[in-house]
């Protein structure tokens, strides 16, 4: 049963790290082979800009819409649904006659992504309650590989065997991530896991599908507790709104810079081929964080000031990239790079501040439902206000009034507290809830 149980262990990481891996492949793959994709499918500036926006939109949408469906299966096969609706979106896509169809199809795949954003702390909490800052110090930094090699590897596998074939690559990669979540849902039915009902008696079906023990319930469940039940409602929790905005202006911080850092830089002088590298530097230096900040702040009550320190990061490399762009660009580009450190912080959050797996699932896709959805404006935001004044100064004072509210947010997502005790979010009874 041990040795069982250790193998159904190593399973359930690879299914993690692979899900990981797959969660920004089919976002970053697509701009280095725009031009090349432009020759058999149009893809005039609108349709460019609308790419750029479907990733967050469609990460929104579909974060939302997750929590839901997690009350009526299991986490396993969710897994797979969402691996195997990505594979769909991903080939099609490539076989399809024209942009609107692309189009679909390129949201039907990041459908399946956006699930799969949604469902990795829950599944960190069900399998690894004692290990989750490993785990998702693990598995962020497995994310940022996946969101770095497609735009490294499209040019070179497109010249060699079209874009097509690049695109649909890393469909592939998809299909691998769900056969290990697929052996975990046919381990579970052979040994009678029930149906989903609460999410303790799910917890522990998970825990003894590795062959981890489970106490048996010392006495019978009272009628009075069997018509209770947890409703999350995390819109009416501070620290699920605080989590919200301390992830969601994370994003809109970062997406905003991976669009305009490159033109900020060369109107400021700097070649095409130097804006690029530093480009590259900003996304580089997150790769560290990843793996480093959940292992820190998992080992810290309240990691707010971890939050000010990377604010303060954040304020140094915007200062500089404004008033002295041409001059010590990588320090300035580093130090913004280094701001970013709150969004591993925030997925390690979903985890320490909820109790169940169903309230890492609420807040989860509240979080990041909502999050992506304000992470949208902001390169929108941005370059609306640089065309509008000419300048990068408003841009930035934007991005500044952004931070505020993000160190707002996280100052109640920090504090050492579970969703599940919130006055809003508590028990109730069935038959007394109206939502």
């Amino acid at each position: 049963m041990v040795k069982k149980g250790i193998r159904s262990r190593w399973l359930v990481v690879a299914g993690i790290l692979l899900v990981a891996l797959t969660l920004r492949t089919t976002v970053t793959v697509v701009p280095p082979l725009i031009s090349t994709i432009n020759h058999d499918l149009p893809l005039d500036p609108s349709v460019v800009g609308v790419l750029g926006m479907l990733p967050t939109a469609a990460f929104a949408v579909f974060g939302f819409l997750t929590p839901y469906v997690i009350k009526w299966a299991s986490l396993e096969r969710l897994t797979v649904i969402a691996m195997l609706v990505a594979v769909v979106g991903q080939i099609c896509r490539v076989l399809v006659p024209n942009t609107g169809l692309f189009l679909l199809f390129s949201v039907i795949a990041l459908a399946g992504l956006g699930a799969g954003n949604v469902l990795l702390p829950p599944l960190v909490k069900q399998y690894f309650p004692d290990r989750i800052g490993l785990m998702t110090a693990l598995y962020v930094t497995v994310l940022s590989a996946g969101t770095a090699l497609p735009a490294q590897l499209a040019v070179p596998v497109a010249d060699a065997a079209g874009w097509q074939t690049s695109l649909a690559l890393w469909a592939g990669v998809n299909m691998l991530a769900a056969v290990p979540w697929f052996f975990m849902l046919i381990g579970s039915r052979s040994r009678g896991r029930s149906a989903p009902g609460t999410a303790a008696a799910e917890d522990a079906a998970g825990r003894a599908a590795m062959g981890v023990a489970v106490a048996a319930p010392k006495a019978p469940v009272p009628e009075a507790a069997k018509a209770q039940t947890i409703k999350i409602r995390p819109w009416r929790s501070p620290l699920a709104l605080g989590l919200t905005l301390m992830f969601g202006c994370t994003s809109l911080n970062t997406y905003s810079l991976f669009a305009w850092l490159p033109s900020i830089l060369t109107d400021a002088g700097l070649g095409r081929s130097e804006a690029g590298s530093m480009l590259a530097l900003f996304a580089a230096v997150g790769l560290p964080l990843s793996l480093l900040v959940p292992l820190v702040a998992s080992r810290l009550k309240n990691p707010f000031p971890m939050v000010l320190v990377f604010l303060a990061c954040f304020i140094g490399g915007y200062l500089g990239l404004l008033l002295s762009p041409a001059s010590g660009t990588w320090l300035w580009v580093v130090l913004a790079g280094l701001g970013p450190g709150t969004f591993p912080l925030s997925l390690l959050l979903i985890n320490h501040r909820t109790r169940t797996r169903t309230g890492a699932g609420a807040l989860s896709g509240f979080s990041q439902g909502a999050g992506y959805a304000l992470a949208c404006t902001g390169p929108l935001f941005f370059g609306l206000l640089h065309q509008g004044t000419g300048s990068w100064l408003v841009p930035f004072l934007f991005l500044f009034a952004t931070l505020l509210l993000l160190v707002s947010g996280a100052f109640f997502a920090c504090k050492p507290r579970y969703l599940e005790d919130h006055p809003f979010v508590g028990r109730e009874s069935r038959r007394g809830s109206s939502d």
